[in-house]
């Protein structure tokens, strides 16, 4: 962790490896938003939220995006138990 022991910066690619990016995505899409995280033409990494208007995902993503969350939980279900009780 960083000076802010509450505070842990990660990158785009952590966060859409863990399944977050899609599972938030599935909450965003009820109300026609999502979050588009993208590389640009200069290689940076960009991210804005955005108005969609598809609702959901296909049975492939939802698959793999469920996978990856409970991955994501298997491997840090004990730090996240502990500072859920810090």
């Amino acid at each position: 962790m960083n000076k802010n022991e509450n505070i842990a910066k990660k990158t785009w690619k952590e966060f859409r490896d863990s399944g977050m990016l899609w599972w938030i995505n599935m909450i965003l899409h009820t109300f026609g938003w999502a979050i588009v995280v993208y590389e640009n033409l200069d290689g940076y990494v960009e991210a804005h939220p955005a108005r969609v208007k598809f609702r959901g995902f296909d049975e492939s993503n939802n698959t793999e995006g469920y996978k990856k969350v409970s991955n994501y939980l298997k491997d840090n279900i004990d730090e996240l138990l502990k500072e859920s009780r810090d």
